[in-house]
């Protein structure tokens, strides 16, 4: 089941980032088909404990049965709060991997991915009020044109953002060829694939509201894990990157490491990873969406 799923990512370098003790507590925020997961167990002796995160319930479907694995049905953004109900104030290390599961793109009622005509759904959590047809059917001009240029890159956001206002007027853009009829004169012709995804990101972000939850996630990291416990976390783009790089290095999303009265810089990570660890030939040969991860290690001070 696993397998085609979603192969996991850095897999090797993600273990070695946890440096694992064998009767440590790991958390694994993103499920997803389990392989990150089934790699920490191996490393965890008898009483060690790992406790998996994920939101989808397509993801209970690859549950592991083990006495040391405990399954979260909730998005990561509740992290504190679900480690102690079950019982964990702290722990020694946390995983997360921020792309969406191969999985998630194959299955077409999902409306993630741009090979399928489907309704434009985009929702991780399925209990979520927002999708991307709301989105695009109810939102301002100007806050289209913000979620394309910020969240998409998309060079022509504004035109784009004009376009979708104009074409919902004669009929409701419900699924991907509602929105193609829609734009169509402004996608670039010979690069329709890569613009179709950017847009696509945009729209996931906004339905999932993702770098809000990311920022409230990582806060929260430094809250749950011991001193010495390590936190890894693979990123895909930029958007995802810049505020776990910042968030490590600096303690805060915006602006200069705060300092106390004497100077010392005020920050719960040392960061273990100068650059960010990227994926080498073999893997990327292997799996194509490693091309675009992006591993970084903090280890709480």
């Amino acid at each position: 089941m696993e397998n085609n799923y979603h192969v996991p990512v850095l897999l090797k370098e993600c273990i070695d980032g946890l440096d694992i003790k064998p009767n440590g507590v790991y958390v694994d925020v993103t499920f997803g088909g389990g392989g990150h997961s089934r790699e920490i167990l191996k490393h965890l002796g008898k009483d060690g404990v790992l406790i998996a995160f994920d939101q989808d319930p397509d993801a209970q479907r690859n549950k592991i049965d083990d006495p040391r694995f405990h399954f979260v049905d909730q998005n990561f953004a509740f992290l504190k709060n679900n480690l102690r109900l079950l019982g964990f104030k702290a722990v020694d290390g946390i995983l997360a991997d921020l792309g969406v599961s191969s999985h998630q793109f194959n299955e077409p009622e999902r409306g993630f991915s741009t090979r399928f005509d489907s309704a434009l759904d985009m929702r991780m959590d399925k209990q979520g009020k927002l999708t991307a047809a709301e989105v695009l059917n109810t939102y301002t001009e100007e806050k289209l044109h913000r979620i394309f240029g910020i969240y998409g890159e998309v060079k022509n956001a504004k035109s784009l953002a004009k376009a979708i206002v104009t074409g919902r007027i004669e009929r409701p853009i419900e699924t991907l060829a509602d929105f193609k009829k829609a734009v169509a004169a402004y996608i670039p012709k010979g690069k329709e694939n890569k613009y179709m995804a950017q847009v696509f990101q945009a729209l996931r972000i906004e339905v999932n509201a993702e770098i809000e939850v990311l920022e409230n996630f990582l806060v929260q990291t430094a809250d749950v894990l011991k001193s010495g416990g390590r936190l890894v976390v693979m990123s895909y783009h930029s958007l995802e990157d810049r505020p776990v790089k910042n968030y490590l290095a600096k303690g805060k999303f915006k602006g200069e490491v705060d300092k106390d009265f004497y100077g010392n810089e005020q920050k719960p990570f040392k960061v273990i990873t100068r650059k960010a660890i990227m994926a080498d030939e073999a893997e990327l040969e292997r799996n194509s969406r490693s091309r675009s991860a992006k591993l970084r290690i903090g280890e709480r001070l």
